[in-house]
């Protein structure tokens, strides 16, 4: 498992001011998510990890939800810079 693998999208010095914009929670959850789906590689039968990893991919998908309907230009930046798919639309 490699743990220092991601690279930061948000500046060092935002991070500290802006913990609670859309951008830093859904670049956190996606660090976890990334993280978490490399550990559940090694270790298939780890269910409790697998429901902790689509609690977070729950919160992120409402999260990236809410900003599409707000801002449609941060969103968009968001997931071209986490290299992330778009939402489905129903």
């Amino acid at each position: 498992m490699v743990k220092n693998s991601f690279i930061s999208v948000i500046p060092q010095d935002k991070k500290d001011e802006n913990t609670g914009s859309v951008e830093f929670q859904v670049f956190s959850f996606t660090n976890q998510i990334r993280r978490l789906t490399s550990h559940l590689e090694l270790h298939k039968k780890d269910f409790l990890s697998q429901r902790g990893l689509r609690k977070i991919l729950g919160k992120r998908q409402r999260l990236l939800a809410y900003l599409s309907k707000k801002n449609i230009v941060r969103y968009k930046k968001l997931i071209s810079q986490l290299d992330i798919r778009e939402l489905k639309t129903h």
